[in-house]
């Protein structure tokens, strides 16, 4: 296809930050926008110059014109969404998390599988420039074998028990908004653990208010990792390895400088910003692999994806939470 048509489905904050990022998206084009509000929905059709505007899920996936949705929605209503998008043969980038148990991503994942259709998670961070260097800096032998991540990610959230952060209908708590970030990051630089250990603490509503988690392997390699809502953190990640270490500097869920120390060297700083907000990358990788029919990304599988579900369904266990999933249906 020479133009991938895209939909947005939950015309929210995230969603205006991503939409932003489409002209710089050669061969993409936002043709529609779906909300349960037919207000919300017009008023971001027209903040965002998109033709189309839909009053329910269901209508944007009939919709023939959009070839892959952006799920945006809360993340217990992404089961529904995201399966009937499949069934509907509409390729889809949903947000991370990509939900709030092992088990409906397993769902998703399943089906995706079977009906051959597009489906990855938005973990804009495997895309910015500076984590692909870091990659590649891994791959040649920078800094030997690596052996250790360590990853903090917290803000401080507003306390209030009617914020969405604390209110687990729709899927608050820090793992699902923060602590997401550090644990896809260790996953993408270690691979799955064979040991979680995780200690943290609930807020009166049942959802994480922060969480320090370990992640154990067999040959003695480890993640050491934090996530908050109520302490602000540098946001700072590193990777150690035999012969030197990196530096992923403050935000690394969306950086753009690392520096390389490499054992009796002096250290390298590399800078490379992310184009546009930072969305530009995983845009451009969806709307490569749909235009060339590709079932997945190759940056980030579904195994993955699968995989950090796993560990955050531990460590949601260790903590005490009962994450509440959304149904499989639509309305």
């Amino acid at each position: 296809m020479s133009i991938v048509r895209w939909g947005v489905v939950g015309p929210g904050r995230i969603a205006s930050k991503v939409v932003r990022d489409f002209p710089h998206v050669p061969g993409a084009e936002v043709v529609a926008v779906a909300s349960r509000s037919a207000e919300r929905a017009k008023a971001f059709a027209t903040e965002h110059g998109i033709e189309r505007v839909h009053d329910s899920y269901r209508a944007i996936l009939e919709d023939d014109a959009v070839d892959v949705l952006y799920i945006a929605t809360p993340h217990p209503q992404h089961r529904a969404v995201t399966l009937a998008a499949l069934r509907a043969g509409k390729a889809v980038l949903v947000e991370k998390a990509f939900t709030v148990t092992p088990a409906a991503t397993r769902e998703i994942v399943e089906l995706a599988t079977e009906t051959g259709v597009f489906a990855m998670e938005a973990m804009w961070t495997r895309f910015m420039p500076i984590v692909v260097r870091v990659r590649e800096l891994v791959a040649a032998g920078a800094v030997g074998a690596v052996q250790a991540v360590q990853a903090d990610l917290g803000v401080s959230a507003p306390v209030d028990p009617a914020d969405r952060f604390y209110n687990p209908a729709i899927g608050g708590g820090a793992l699902f908004d923060v602590g997401v970030y550090p644990i896809s990051f260790a996953q993408m630089m270690l691979g799955t653990p064979v040991s979680v250990t995780a200690r943290g603490t609930l807020a009166p509503s049942g959802v994480d208010v922060e969480e320090a988690v370990l992640l154990g392997y067999p040959d003695g390699r480890s993640a050491s990792l934090f996530a908050s809502l109520r302490c602000p953190t540098p946001g700072q990640a590193r990777v150690f390895g035999t012969a030197g270490w990196i530096d992923v500097l403050p935000r690394f869920h969306h950086p753009a400088t690392l520096v390389l120390h490499r054992a009796g060297r002096e250290p390298e700083t590399v800078t490379l910003p992310p184009t546009g907000g930072g969305y530009t990358h995983e845009l451009r990788e969806v709307t490569e692999c749909v235009a060339a029919g590709r079932p997945e990304s190759a940056v980030m599988p579904l195994a993955d994806t699968v995989t950090v579900q796993d560990l955050m369904g531990q460590v949601a266990d260790q903590l005490g939470m009962t994450p509440q999933e959304g149904p499989a249906t639509l309305d």
